[in-house]
């Protein structure tokens, strides 16, 4: 029954759901942290991939992008969103 609603983000189950940000709010869930620390003579950018499945194949994606010559970022979370963001500072960069 929830195949019906679960493609569109603006139709309610039966049950009130809204599975569309339910499927969201798990992606977010499962991404790895990162952090980046600022020193005197540099910066320290640090992440980490999750494994969610040892079955699963991880998938050789990085994290770390540079943007300029003076710019980098680390991401978390959805690689799809990271890489308009990434694309987007290039550009502006």
């Amino acid at each position: 029954m929830s195949r019906r609603y679960g493609s569109c983000t603006t139709i309610c189950s039966p049950e009130g759901r809204l599975y569309q940000v339910e499927y969201a709010m798990e992606a977010i869930g499962n991404a790895g942290s990162t952090i980046g620390i600022l020193a005197k003579d540099g910066i320290v950018l640090v992440g980490e991939k999750k494994v969610t499945s040892k079955l699963l194949q991880t998938s050789s994606t990085e994290k770390m992008y540079k943007i300029d010559d003076h710019v980098a970022c680390a991401v978390a979370g959805i690689m799809s969103d990271a890489n308009i963001l990434i694309n987007t500072a290039r550009v502006q960069a």
